[in-house]
């Protein structure tokens, strides 16, 4: 069976974003922080635009307004969380108000991860057709509180196990028209990369780290699949050690002697790194991908995740 050779690029560039950052900065500060919702589309608007996959860039059509919403929702939460713990204190109650804010935290953490998901993927489309995703709000927040109490109980041990099944929860539910991705990531896998890298690390006086790095990188790549149907396409990298020290130092260096303000070369730099080190092949015909209807507007989770710092996990 003949395989094609799929391309992905990003051609950003860094006094672009710059720009778009610095504008960003000043009218949020002017706004007291109002304009971060329209700060973070355009952000995001922007990086999207600039990740081209066959030819075409991927698209974000999120608005600011639709994230402000969310922003309020989620900044009410947040003051409602924290204005129990002041009363339980108040009330000479503080064990209970810590207790109170860790278990609304804990429940917080993955409907915050599974509400992003629904928005980001809702409002991504390539080549005008949409990215979805289908994930079940309550099987992934058994499946977070699972893990998490486990990792706790293990003293850390089962963290690898943790990450990979969240992983593959969230990557599985992602489809792009009707073709869906797939990940075989596990945890005993992980653990033992994890393990080595440490070790290697410390070993090597922190040499090994890139290596280490690479491999991750590798394992989350190559466990990836997209399929439609009996068709595949496979991802694999072809990053070494070596790249990864020359992406790590430099942006490290960059950030260092400009006080941070290279910041934007360096989110430039890394996402073009990342295209540059995927390779990807397989039979999907994209231009036979059926189209599904998806419309989710409700950015609270997206916001929420911006709050807690949870990134955006795949």
């Amino acid at each position: 069976m003949e395989y094609n050779k799929y391309i992905i690029s990003f051609r950003g560039n860094g006094l672009d974003y710059f720009k778009i950052q610095l504008v960003n900065i000043l009218l949020t500060m002017v706004t007291l922080g109002l304009y971060y919702p329209w700060a973070k589309a355009r952000s995001l608007n922007y990086l999207y635009g600039q990740t081209v996959f066959e030819g075409q860039p991927f698209v974000f059509s999120g608005t600011g307004a639709e994230m402000f919403k969310g922003f309020i929702k989620a900044f009410a939460l947040l003051v409602l969380f924290y204005a129990s713990l002041v009363v339980c204190i108040l009330n000479r109650a503080e064990v209970t108000g810590v207790l109170l804010l860790y278990g609304c935290l804990l429940l917080v953490m993955p409907l915050s991860i599974h509400g992003s998901y629904r928005y980001r993927f809702a409002k991504t489309t390539w080549s005008g057709i949409r990215f979805g995703y289908t994930g079940d709000k309550w099987a992934f927040v058994r499946l977070f509180i699972k893990g998490v109490f486990l990792s706790i109980l293990t003293l850390g041990i089962y963290s690898p196990w943790f990450l990979m099944n969240m992983r593959r929860y969230l990557i599985c539910n992602i489809r792009i028209g009707d073709a869906r991705f797939a990940y075989k990531g596990v945890g005993s896998e992980y653990f033992l990369l994890t393990i080595k890298g440490y070790f290697l690390t410390v070993f090597t006086l922190g040499i090994y780290y890139f290596w280490w790095q690479k491999e991750l990188f590798a394992y989350y790549v190559e466990n990836m699949r997209l399929t439609r149907n009996e068709e595949t396409m496979l991802f694999r990298t072809n990053a070494t050690g070596g790249d990864f020290a020359g992406l790590i130092i430099v942006n490290l260096l960059l950030f260092i002697f400009t006080l941070g303000l290279a910041t934007p070369w360096i989110v430039v730099r890394t996402l073009d790194f990342v295209m540059q080190h995927i390779v990807m092949d397989g039979t999907i015909e994209f231009d036979l991908l059926r189209q599904e209807q998806t419309d989710y507007s409700d950015a609270t989770g997206e916001d929420m995740s911006d709050f807690f710092d949870f990134g955006f996990v795949i």
